[in-house]
């Protein structure tokens, strides 16, 4: 059994290379970017107001000044501001020529066209005005190869002047569930895995290119794991030593090889990787809760990595509101519960059991070897969503 860590380092380095493409912003929402990219526009374009008031040369604050005409967003004020005159302006409207300050109109007296200050003032000449370039520079780069986009990164690229953004094209998925007992007979067992994978994965930018239970037949298997187009096969069971676990010869008989097999961790030990032509391959282990521990630990940072990007952990600790025993070699996720900030421990932890997993939300960690942890101890929690 390899280490969870080296398990991920090696699954990473397995990672076929992704092409990559311009993605219309629509549909860039979730990719990590593949390149840096650069405004094409500065933001604002013009000194702006960041007030409704009066635009007017600080100089001239304690005059009476004629108002000459008005800005408002979209709709400039042509002329320029000379001494003794204002120009009415309103938020996001261009400061006019000649003007270095805005007056906000609560402490503004007009009458007609004759404006008089009627309060403390601005204080300070270039009061309320956002300057152009506040935001950004032409040229400058605003999103970085290798950051996640999201809404905020979508916008500033629209308002940097961009279309597209570089992004790898999606990675495609097959999902595969195995076993003859899997099907829809009343003595079968429902398929629970791909659909569960397949929720699992759909916030990345992946695209699920087949999706099917495969029998407990060597040729069937092998036939699906070579013949389908996809830059990542995830399969669920088959993966252990029994007589009917044969995913690993089936990988071997489509001509593919085998880079590390079984990690110390509970639940998800028989985890498998290895490629099979350009493809890569994830055998999973079919219990449930052992499909769902491995694929947050190992498919979701994996599928990050060939998007060129990357998804890190965070594990956040809290006491222990029941204790724990001590833990063997292999690294444990047991399901918790989080109540009045602390946490319980499911009192069962079969790595089949769907309904605890769902009724839990964290992964309470424990380390290989870690001592017997008393209840208030603290300990390490992945929150699940």
């Amino acid at each position: 059994m390899i280490a969870i860590d080296e398990a991920l380092a090696r699954l990473i380095a397995l990672a076929p290379p992704i092409a990559r493409e311009e993605a219309p912003l629509a549909r860039a929402a979730g990719r990590w970017l593949a390149d840096d990219v650069m405004a094409l526009r500065t933001q604002p374009a013009h000194d702006l107001s960041a007030m409704d008031g009066y635009a007017l040369r600080f100089a001239d604050l304690d005059a009476s000044l004629t108002v000459i005409g008005e800005s408002a967003a979209g709709r400039p004020f042509p002329g320029r501001v000379e001494p003794g005159q204002a120009v009415r302006i309103f938020t996001g409207a261009a400061v006019p020529a000649g003007a270095d300050t805005v007056l906000v109109q609560e402490e503004a007296a007009i009458d007609g066209t004759v404006l008089r200050l009627a309060g403390e003032g601005p204080g300070r000449a270039g009061r309320h005005i956002r300057r152009a370039g506040l935001d950004f520079h032409a040229g400058d780069t605003i999103v970085r190869t290798g950051e996640r986009i999201g809404a905020a990164r979508i916008g500033l690229a629209a308002l940097a002047g961009l279309a597209t953004l570089p992004v790898r094209r999606p990675v495609r998925v097959a999902l595969f569930g195995t076993g003859d007992e899997i099907g829809a007979g009343p003595d079968a067992l429902p398929d629970s895995n791909t659909p569960m994978l397949a929720a699992a994965l759909r916030d990345l930018p992946v695209e699920i290119v087949a999706r099917a239970v495969l029998p407990d037949d060597l040729h069937a298997i092998a036939a699906a794991l070579g013949d389908t187009p996809a830059d990542l096969i995830v399969t669920t069971g088959g993966a252990s030593v029994g007589d009917h676990d044969l995913v690993r010869p089936a990988i071997e008989a489509a001509g593919g090889r085998i880079d590390f097999w079984k990690i110390a961790m509970r639940p998800g030990k028989p985890m498998l990787a290895g490629r099979i032509g350009d493809a890569m391959i994830v055998g999973l282990p079919g219990n449930p809760v052992a499909a769902f521990v491995t694929t947050h630990r190992f498919v979701r940072p994996l599928l990050a990595a060939m998007s060129g990007g990357s998804l890190a952990l965070s594990p956040r600790r809290l006491p222990l509101g029941a204790p724990l025993p001590a833990n063997d070699r292999r690294a444990d996720h047991l399901r918790g519960v989080i109540r009045d900030d602390r946490v319980f421990p499911a009192p069962t932890q079969d790595s089949s059991m769907l309904a605890t997993l769902a009724a839990s939300d964290c992964l309470i960690l424990r380390a290989p070897f870690a001592p017997t942890a008393p209840a208030g101890e603290s300990v390490e929690i992945l929150d699940l969503a």
